[in-house]
């Protein structure tokens, strides 16, 4: 098929496009963060499973409230507002999986992407390793080509997340201690 017929440029576009599905290709892409905190494993899932304890935690989430009749655990509905660069930004999000002090999974749609965040955790030695892999799924054309724009961004904005998480872990841990 030549590229000027129409019927070349058909063909061309559908192996494109079943390239793109069947590999991930340019429609989804992927942050991963990790940390090791020094706290017990269950101290420091609380704080990711209760948005409560992660508003707390994360100084630059300004309100959550809770959506749905579940107050914890998969089918939690929460909205989270958040300061973003002086500007408010406001995600309804789902816990949609949940082993407890293992993993958790967070799902939301926001800026025509399906944003999926999934943090696992493991213990050694009283330590917790927690490591959150993100991953942005746009349907929308905006989001598509808005999104690789941001990626350097939500990757600092998740590492923020990920500190103030690990120091308020570690600063809780240490508290009944000095007591």
């Amino acid at each position: 098929m030549g590229r000027n017929s129409k019927s070349g440029w058909i063909a061309l576009g559908r192996r494109s496009k079943m390239n793109s599905i069947e590999h991930g290709g340019k429609q989804m892409s992927q942050t991963k963060v990790s940390r090791v905190i020094d706290a017990p494993i269950v101290s420091v899932f609380k704080v990711i499973a209760d948005c409560s304890q992660y508003a707390i935690a994360v100084p630059h989430i300004l309100e959550t409230e809770i959506l749905s009749d579940t107050k914890s655990g998969v089918g939690t509905r929460f909205r989270e507002t958040r300061d973003m660069n002086g500007r408010q930004a406001t995600t309804e999000i789902e816990i949609s999986e949940l082993e407890e002090n293992r993993l958790i999974r967070f799902m939301s749609d926001s800026g025509g992407t399906t944003w999926d965040s999934l943090y696992t955790f493991s213990e050694e030695q009283g330590q917790t390793s927690m490591t959150l892999v993100m991953e942005a799924r746009p349907y929308k054309l905006l989001a598509r080509l808005f999104n690789p724009l941001i990626k350097g961004m939500v990757q600092k904005a998740l590492e923020s997340d990920m500190d103030a998480v690990k120091q308020y872990c570690e600063q809780d841990h240490r508290a009944p201690d000095s007591e």
